[in-house]
């Protein structure tokens, strides 16, 4: 495989072919799901476009992921399921050689100005330039973990605050948003902080969802995030987002926690 610039690169409307940079910690011969949701929120905001002029904002971003995707070509198809003036829920589908491996179903909502009354009780985390950098790839393996720089407090396993910065773009040669952009990183959130050692112990999410008050603006993207395991194998890693305004809105991860193979 040649040196990727990218993330994915484009082969048609809608063939995507993955790079060795989606590596992923799990398991490195796979995909990171990561970047996959990150491609799916473009897809959304491009059809989006295609459709539309008033380039309604996504509010919730909603991932089922139902498998293990292999780095290869992926396929991605986009369906309005609830048109509207105001309010729209678009699906966006991630297949790979006929099976659906990641399912996304997104709420825009037309922008108003609320300035006046915009306010939130959510702490604020210290900015990246203030915290020590760490290297995922002491605790990870993969080509996406390695492709990202982490800036992080951690003040226990489990709890931490940290910064993420992606060094590789989500497509080569094509515009991409800083939404879509960020969402390509929110999946590591529930390994940035482990609660446990990787070694004998698996806490792999089964799914993300994202809600959002504001559009990230920068390259970093920030979280405040606390990881629970429960007493029977169920997890839950939540996640208050920043850009470097403050913060923007809320992540929540659904774990299955189990004895690894």
């Amino acid at each position: 495989m040649p040196d990727a610039r990218s993330y994915f690169t484009r082969l048609g409307a809608n063939e995507y072919e993955a790079t060795e940079h989606v590596g992923g910690a799990w398991t490195t011969t796979e995909q990171h799901v990561s970047p996959a949701l990150g491609l799916l929120a473009h897809a959304i905001e491009t059809d989006r476009d295609a459709r539309r002029h008033d380039e309604m904002p996504i509010a919730r971003l909603s991932y089922d992921i139902l498998g293990a995707i292999p780095i290869d070509a992926v396929h991605v198809e986009v369906a309005t399921l609830r048109p509207g003036r105001t309010i729209e829920l678009v699906e966006a589908r991630l297949s790979h050689a006929g099976r659906d491996a990641v399912v996304l179903r997104a709420w825009l909502m037309a922008p108003y100005d609320t300035a006046a009354v915009a306010a939130t009780p959510l702490a604020r985390i210290d900015p990246p330039e203030t915290m020590a950098p760490w290297d995922p790839s002491t605790f990870w393996p993969g080509g996406f973990v390695g492709s990202v720089d982490v800036r992080r407090d951690e003040r226990e396993p489990g709890r931490a605050a940290f910064w993420l910065r992606a060094r590789v773009p989500l497509l080569d040669d094509e515009a991409v948003s800083d939404l879509a952009r960020a969402v390509g990183l929110f999946d590591l959130a529930n390994g940035m902080t482990p609660r446990a050692s990787s070694n004998g112990l698996a806490f792999p999410n089964v799914d993300l969802t994202a809600h959002l008050f504001e559009a990230p603006r920068g390259e970093w993207l920030g979280f405040d995030t606390s990881v629970t395991f429960g007493a029977h194998g169920l997890g839950l890693t939540l996640s208050t987002l920043h850009d470097v305004h403050g913060p923007i809105g809320t992540i929540a991860q659904c774990l299955t926690v189990r004895p690894r193979d």
